[in-house]
């Protein structure tokens, strides 16, 4: 495994688990975000993962990277959607996930960001 994949996978890790967190947590935390609106907070947290994805899994192709990353969005609305977690199943925030996915993809594929 390259050095840089070393380094990012566990920082993708993380970043996962702090996003599943914040999206399940029945009182998430608080932060300043949060004034930024809800769109702007899914929009973050993908836009994080598929930095760190990208550069944690550089043999993984891009487009497969999209799928899973967006797929891992529709399913945080779906538990999202569980009376107990006393969360908001919106589809509006899967289409700022998938957007910000496709918008990053796009951008780092622009840069020239193949491979850690």
């Amino acid at each position: 495994m390259p050095y840089a994949s070393r380094l990012f996978t566990p920082l993708f890790i993380v970043a996962l688990v702090v996003t599943l967190f914040m999206a399940f947590d029945p009182q998430p935390p608080h932060l300043p975000i949060d004034s930024l609106g809800d769109k702007f907070a899914h929009s973050l947290a993908f836009v994080t993962l598929t930095v760190l994805a990208t550069l944690a899994f550089p043999r993984v192709k891009r487009w497969r990277l999209f799928e899973h990353l967006s797929f891992l969005g529709a399913m945080i609305e779906v538990v999202q959607a569980t009376p107990s977690l006393h969360r908001d199943c919106d589809w509006r925030d899967w289409v700022a996930d998938t957007i910000a996915i496709a918008v990053t993809t796009l951008a780092l594929r622009a840069i020239g960001l193949r491979r850690a």
